[in-house]
């Protein structure tokens, strides 16, 4: 049977204050638990706060509702989905300036397992003439609260979705819908996520995406490694160029290490799928990331080193464009024309992995896409990548 609920409607004015649904779903006749619960979070920059807390079987992640859908955590099994933000998020889009003056105030509520840079901008701040702020740092869309909400709970099938919409709109300005569902199928080790970009404007724009899925300890410490089959790849800047025969590993920490990061084009089947993997020190924890070049023709791997807390985190970062400034990836050709009315789709498949056979597999996929592909790495970076 299936069963929808509503949790957030702004239109009708409808808020559900908490939900704790508990259930099961029986697989080979094995009865697999599943739990719903939403909540509002109080206390400190987390006050106001929506969550919802979905856990189906041995799969459990956190989506924050009051931040444009993002994912602050996720687990499978004993494997843990997450980073240790300074910030001590989530943060409510409230303590959040975005457009503080340096253009960097995005990173005061930065803190998830899953971010969202976009829509009108994603990249570096970018200032006019006069020093005035023209984009602050990847956007705005990770702190607009989602105005809808539903979830969708299919006993027989096993399929949990959880929806959102959030807008990104001003008057005279851009108009763009932004939609997320969530797909996890109680019992198994994958989440889908498919998210739409509408334009509502009666005029033709453009816009800037990227994704920030970004993990830290426990899976990522000194040992843990980065796999990608690639055509080309280029550090973004001399401090990436200084750790360039290091770029897939993951080393010990070092107080007031630079943030470092690697543009990619990366390789894919005729049907345009790649994947990336990220791996444990031990080689036997960890997770895909798939999804289509056909939708994220680039990729960027972005790492900070310092002690954890201060912090240890990768960043894996499929997009459509570069993390440079707007004006930058105009002149470059990677701002996305949207007509008005037309929708453009993004999906991406997470599969987790706790066992030896299970990356064994994984990284066959990645060495197959890679005998086909040229592999070059450039030891400089590309003045038509890096700004």
């Amino acid at each position: 049977m299936k069963k929808t609920i509503t949790i957030i409607d702004a239109e009708n004015r409808v808020y559900l204050d908490s939900l704790d649904l508990k259930n099961f779903v029986v697989t080979d006749a094995t009865k697999i638990p599943f739990r719903v619960v939403k909540k509002r979070l109080h206390g400190g920059v987390q006050e106001g706060v929506d969550i919802v807390e979905i856990e189906a079987g041995h799969f459990r992640f956190t989506v924050l509702l009051t931040r444009a859908m993002n994912v602050l955590s996720a687990s499978y099994k004993d494997l843990e989905l997450k980073w240790d933000s300074p910030v001590n998020g989530p943060v409510h889009p409230n303590y959040v300036p975005i457009y503080a003056p340096n253009g960097c105030g995005w990173l005061e509520g930065f803190c998830e397992w899953i971010a969202r840079c976009g829509l009108e901008s994603n990249g570096a701040p970018e200032f006019d003439a006069n020093g005035a702020l023209k984009y602050p740092l990847h956007g705005r869309l990770s702190n607009l609260p989602a105005r809808k909400v539903e979830l969708l709970i299919d006993d027989q099938s096993g399929e949990i979705l959880l929806s959102g919409e959030t807008l990104e709109t001003s008057v005279f300005g851009h108009r763009f819908l932004f939609k997320t569902i969530y797909t996890i199928k109680v019992g198994a080790s994958k989440l889908l996520v498919h998210d739409t970009v509408t334009n509502l404007a009666s005029v033709a724009d453009e816009f800037e995406l990227l994704y920030h899925i970004n993990t830290g300890y426990p899976l990522i410490t000194p040992g843990a490694h980065f796999y990608a089959a690639f055509e080309k790849m280029c550090p973004r800047d001399n401090n990436a160029v200084a750790e360039l025969k290091e770029w897939d590993v993951y080393t010990q920490p070092i107080p007031g290490r630079p943030e470092t990061c690697y543009l990619f084009d990366l390789a894919a089947n005729e049907q345009g799928k790649t994947s990336v993997v990220l791996l444990d020190k031990s080689g036997n924890r960890g997770f895909t990331l798939s999804f289509n070049k056909k939708e994220f023709p680039f990729f960027t791997l972005w790492k900070t080193q310092r002690p954890n807390g201060d912090i240890y985190v990768t960043g894996v970062e499929p997009a459509i464009n570069f993390p440079n400034t707007r004006s930058f990836e105009k002149k470059n050709g990677r701002v996305m024309p949207i007509a008005s009315g037309e929708t453009k789709s993004f999906s991406l498949e997470f599969d987790f992995m706790n066992d030896k056979e299970h990356t064994t597999l994984a990284l066959d996929a990645i060495r197959q896409l890679q005998e086909k592909a040229s592999r070059k790495i450039i030891t400089t970076p590309l003045p038509e990548w890096c700004e």
